[in-house]
């Protein structure tokens, strides 16, 4: 094996010169030294093509990152470079609106069942708060119910760990709950008569809904008049086209969706029922970029190629077919250690490690392995269709062995003396 401090010198170079200028030299905490251990990973790359990205020090990997979950159709896709490189030549700002936004919306209103109406903005947290704030206007009420992640905003990253800078007024608002606990949620309710506004949630992450649960929070915000919201910047164009609500047959108030709605292009939408979206005429929610059209112009080709069913289609079974490869070469010993969980198109690696130190000494090592071998990995797999059958046996032969100097590491009692970097530890969690 190359050493690693040869592998990632630019890497190292380049995160010294960032931080000179951005905090954590990165503009993206996920994407920062906060989930990449220094010193045995890259942190800079210089381009992405099809299913493969390559750093500043020129290591090929296969990335099962995939922008953070953003490329659903694979890096560079033609179609849609060719759609968004002739809508430059007419303009990318605009002063006035363009016929691409109503087009756009017209194709998100056919595929998203919630969908009546449409408005269009660049991030998740963008679309998540304009939801918030249109329950609350809705409603008359403050109170909000989250399940899952939602974004930076302070209404939502008040209710974890990372609330530096949130008033406490701001945090009493929103209360977490977790996934698949509908007597949680009710508790909440009967907490707050009258003054719950929303319950945001990401219809899945990694743990299936049980039988009913999905039913039930419709229900109960149905009968309390709170205003349902699904988050769906993740479930959005992988697990159906019309996202998580289409798979499951729940429809919300309200959705989010955002990353693979312009197959990594800064799109992001709010949309839902009519009644709730006239609403945005009164509430301010705007943004000189929001009928920007290069991504709009990528979203159009998405769009029609989803209508199809044939990218989730792919995503399901290639990510599928990445499992039964990575079983199949795995030892039996590390199936106890190592499972992964949710669904095929976005799936989550669950370790089965003792105490809170060693599990991150364990991730740690994981992610210095994997690298090393040429697998660019963080939590979970966020296939692309762009993978190939030779993609596959990579990451299946990197997972074999990677997971065999996990599993010697836990017996031998040296994971940490395998470590070649600092172990990482978690980003943020929700408060108690």
């Amino acid at each position: 094996m190359p050493d690693l401090a040869d592998r990632y010198r630019r890497s190292l170079e380049q995160l010294e010169q960032a931080e000179r200028t951005i905090p954590l030299g990165a503009q993206t905490f996920s994407k920062s030294r906060t989930q990449y251990p220094v010193g045995a990973s890259p942190l800079f790359v210089t381009h992405s093509r099809g299913s493969r990205t390559w750093d500043v020090d020129g290591n090929e990997y296969v990335d099962l990152v995939s922008s953070l979950g953003a490329v659903v159709l694979g890096y560079g896709d033609e179609e849609i470079n060719e759609a968004v490189v002739r809508q430059l030549d007419s303009g990318v700002t605009l002063s006035l609106s363009h016929p691409l936004e109503e087009q756009v919306a017209a194709q998100v209103v056919d595929l998203i069942p919630c969908a009546e109406m449409v408005r269009f903005a660049k991030n998740g947290t963008d679309a998540t708060s304009a939801a918030i704030r249109l329950a609350r206007a809705a409603t008359g009420r403050d109170h909000v119910i989250a399940c899952g992640y939602h974004g930076w905003q302070d209404w939502f990253i008040g209710s974890t760990t990372r609330n530096l800078g949130v008033p406490a007024a701001t945090q009493a608002l929103t209360h977490a709950v977790p996934y698949n606990d509908l007597a949680a949620v009710e508790r909440v309710i009967a907490a707050h008569p009258d003054g719950i506004a929303a319950l945001i949630m990401e219809p899945m992450t990694s743990t299936w809904p049980e039988p009913g649960f999905l039913e039930g929070v419709r229900e109960v915000t149905q009968r309390h008049g709170i205003v349902l919201v699904f988050d769906e910047m993740l479930t959005g164009f992988r697990f159906a086209a019309g996202g998580a609500q289409e798979y499951f047959g729940v429809t919300p108030d309200l959705a989010a969706f955002g990353k693979g709605l312009a197959n990594g292009f800064p799109l992001s939408a709010v949309v839902g029922r009519r009644d709730l979206m006239m609403l945005m005429q009164d509430i301010f929610f705007s943004g000189t970029f929001g009928g920007e059209t290069l991504s709009l112009a990528a979203a159009d080709v998405v769009l029609r190629r989803m209508a199809t069913g044939e990218p989730t289609a792919a995503l399901a079974r290639i990510g599928a077919e990445l499992m039964e490869a990575v079983d199949a070469a795995r030892s039996e010993a590390s199936k106890s250690l190592l499972e992964f969980t949710g669904h095929p198109s976005w799936l989550f690696l669950k370790w089965s490690v003792g105490d809170a130190r060693t599990l991150n000494e364990v991730k740690t090592l994981f992610l210095q392995e994997m690298l090393r071998r040429g697998v660019l990995v963080l939590g979970t797999h966020d296939v692309t269709t762009a993978f190939t059958a030779d993609d596959v046996d990579l990451v299946a032969a990197a997972y074999a062995e990677t997971l065999d100097v996990i599993v010697d590491g836990l017996e031998r009692g040296d994971v940490a003396d395998r470590l070649e970097c600092q172990t990482l530890v978690p980003l943020f969690t929700l408060r108690s």
